[in-house]
């Protein structure tokens, strides 16, 4: 190039982008055709001092509608450096769809004496008619940009109508067709997910659910990318349970905003289950079951009825001599209709909570009870006996398809290829055998311990009949929660002075009542 003594050099910076990743591995793709029309430009312009800079400033896979790329912060950090004169781009929406983006920059420009050019578009952005040139072009960049995501989100909409699956990791329990494009049940996936439904209904509380789960070291989805990065595969916390216990998914069903519509996809837990364990999540709140507005810790709050109105008894208290504080049980239809409507009216609470757990005490001691409780525990340990052997089995197949998966890539390999996806994919599967070894041994020791346990009817009926010391041992909320799982309901009649208290049944058997007692007698 040859330049005159007074002539200044002009040092052109090139920027491309593309929106998507698609095409970017083939050997000459878009950012190369974009570069190689910029570079043909810029030796138009040699005879005017024009060099192009040898930095390649490409963003492949990056959006235009904000400024989060790394090659465009490069580019701002060299302009700010003073090394560009000038940048050059194939079409101004490649440098920004966003006029509030473009502004930022063209400051920026104006700031530190850059010029810009765009190949295919003429303008000069040192005049006033260059500039308005140049933000009506902007404006119609954006506009194409917000035309593109309405467009994408009414085919999203309309997918979703239809039952499809739109993309995103698959829940756990499920796996991806790749051909099909829509959700496949995985039958392993699919039974940890009944058992962690069925374990929420058996403990009644996120964290205690929690709290299991971390002792069998479940883990939520797993999934490798196509780059071999990993994702998932981390302990469920308060959050991403309730997440999978909410999601419409696991009833085949698929959710857009505030519709619901049948999916294409098959079921894994069914609409009865999911249906006791939403009416529980809604009793008991996204607190994870913590009893709340109790702080004065009613025990049979919610349980204690009035006969004589067919009304609920409240809990309330009253503070004497400063300190000193007397709870009751209040009939709410006195409190709303006049104390003059109600026999009943209010029962102090301490009277009636100790009647209603020296009532619980002596059901362990009727023959009856007690074997149906020994046998209620029989049936729920063979139940988690079954459990424990199902998932024994899976993670021995797993063990096993992994093993072989290992062997065959292992002789793929080359030592040079360290940071290929296949490396990823091997130590992946190194990690889950040994996940898989470590549950394996707890497993055989719980086993072992269920087995010796169960098989012992004396220890069961000593456990049942040594309710006292547990009971004083609990906090207060596990004794809320055990007599709301033993109680059905407890109704006071105030013109008798009786007591009637309604179990829930054990063991799947009709509801019993226990014989009504007159409480001025106790």
């Amino acid at each position: 190039m040859k330049t005159t003594s007074n002539q200044r050099l002009l040092n052109c910076a090139i920027y491309t982008r593309k929106s998507t990743e698609e095409g970017l591995e083939q050997e000459f793709n878009t950012l190369d055709a974009q570069r190689e029309s910029a570079e043909c430009y810029i030796k138009s312009q040699e005879a005017e001092g024009w060099v192009c800079l040898p930095e390649h400033y490409d963003d492949g896979g990056y959006t235009g509608g904000n400024m989060e790329r790394p090659a465009l912060k490069r580019l701002l950090t060299d302009i700010e450096a003073g090394k560009v004169d000038c940048v050059i781009v194939y079409k101004v929406d490649r440098l920004s769809r966003s006029l509030m983006d473009f502004a930022k920059m063209l400051e920026v420009f104006e700031r530190k004496r850059v010029a810009f050019v765009s190949v295919t578009q003429q303008f000069n952005t040192t005049n006033s008619m260059g500039r308005l040139m140049l933000n009506v072009l902007l404006s119609f960049a954006q506009f194409e940009r917000e035309i593109i995501s309405e467009r994408t989100r009414d085919k999203m909409a309309a997918a979703r109508r239809k039952g499809k699956w739109v993309g995103g990791l698959a829940p756990l329990g499920y796996d991806i067709d790749p051909v099909a494009r829509r959700l496949k049940v995985n039958e392993d996936e699919a039974s940890r997910v009944r058992s962690i439904f069925e374990l929420y209904l058996e403990v009644g509380s996120i964290v205690s659910t929690l709290k299991e789960i971390d002792r069998r070291d479940w883990r939520n989805k797993r999934s490798i990318t196509k780059k071999g990065k990993e994702r998932g595969g981390r302990h469920f916390d308060k959050s991403s349970l309730f997440k999978l216990l909410t999601n419409m998914a696991y009833i085949a069903k698929i959710r857009y905003k505030e519709e619901v519509h049948n999916g294409e996809h098959d079921a894994i837990v069914p609409l009865e289950l999911w249906d006791r364990v939403q009416k529980l999540l809604k009793h008991n709140g996204k607190t994870g079951g913590v009893a709340v507005r109790n702080k004065f810790g009613a025990l049979l709050k919610g349980l204690v009825r009035c006969v004589c109105c067919d009304a609920a008894m409240t809990p309330n208290h009253t503070t004497k001599a400063g300190s000193k504080r007397y709870r009751y049980y209040v009939c709410s239809s006195a409190q709303k209709r006049g104390w003059h409507t109600c026999p009943s009216k209010s029962i102090p609470a301490k009277q009636i909570e100790d009647f209603v757990v020296s009532q619980v005490k002596k059901i362990g001691y009727a023959p009856e009870i007690l074997k149906e409780v020994v046998e209620v525990t029989r049936l729920k340990a063979q139940k988690h006996l079954l459990q424990l052997k199902e998932e024994r089995v899976t993670l021995e197949r797993d063990t096993a398809r992994w093993s072989n998966e290992i062997f065959k890539m292992t002789s793929q390999i080359a030592a040079s290829e360290t940071n290929s996806p296949a490396v990823a994919r091997l130590a992946d599967l190194q990690d889950r055998i040994q996940h898989n070894e470590r549950r394996m041994l707890a497993i055989d020791k719980e086993l072992a311990e269920i087995d010796t346990n169960t098989s012992d009817a004396p220890a069961i009926e000593s456990a049942v009949l040594s309710f006292d010391p547990i009971w004083e041992a609990m906090t207060l909320r596990d004794q809320i929660r055990l007599i709301n799982m033993i109680v059905k309901r407890v109704d006071y009649d105030g013109e008798s002075g009786r007591v009637t208290i309604t179990f829930h049944p054990l063991g799947g058997k009709s509801q019993s009542e226990y014989a009504a007692k007159d409480l001025s007698q106790v």
